[in-house]
């Protein structure tokens, strides 16, 4: 393990891949794509139906018992993976970008290299409720030079990604949505984030 990359992986049910029959949710599918030697440890720290507010509380004390002292070698890497819980408890669109941004300068004081996935369509809120909070995030990212997922554009109209969660609880994916979400991540500066070529997906 000396020398491997730490990846923790902050978030929602959907970072834990619940309701994938293979339990692999997008989180193992990408990882499985990562071609990195030696193999990163990556690590998911899942809350269910998690708001940025609980989220903001909670990470910097979680990430620090997997990340450790600092490494001699590689690096340590953040992976934020939003869901749509702040829809659920009404929180606001400036509260959540907020909780966004708190996170993304806390890990840069902190010297982590961070990913965001943005939160897919799908069960809490109004459409439109949930392209406003995916844009959100995506600007609070942006301007931080923070790669972005957006996941809610492509997959809100998507035959099966729909069908996958009208089959299921209409929350979580299953099986095909999540490797539609693995394909987003894996095709959206996953790799060049890692310093590999961006062809390795």
């Amino acid at each position: 393990m000396n020398g491997a990359r730490r990846i923790c992986v902050i978030g929602d049910e959907l970072v834990a891949g619940v309701g994938d029959p293979k339990a692999l949710g997008w989180v193992g599918r990408v990882t499985a794509r990562t071609p990195l030697e030696p193999a990163p440890l990556v690590m998911t720290l899942a809350v269910p139906q998690e708001t940025t507010t609980a989220l903001s509380a909670r990470w910097q004390a979680e990430t620090a018992l997997r990340f450790g002292p600092a490494p001699t070698t590689g690096e340590h890497h953040l992976v934020i993976g939003l869901g749509r819980g702040d829809l659920a408890a009404g929180i606001s669109l400036a509260r959540s970008r907020l909780n966004l941004a708190n996170i993304l300068d806390v890990a840069e004081s902190q010297r982590l290299s961070t990913f965001v996935v943005g939160p897919p369509p799908g069960g809490i809120g109004e459409p439109e409720q949930q392209a406003e909070l995916s844009g959100a995030f995506a600007d609070v990212a942006h301007r931080r030079r923070v790669p972005y997922v957006e996941t809610y554009g492509p997959l809100a109209r998507h035959d099966q990604w729909l069908a996958d969660l009208a089959s299921g609880d209409g929350h979580t994916p299953g099986q095909a949505g999540y490797g539609l979400m693995a394909w987003l991540v894996l095709h959206t500066g996953w790799h060049r984030w890692l310093g590999l070529p961006d062809d390795a997906a």
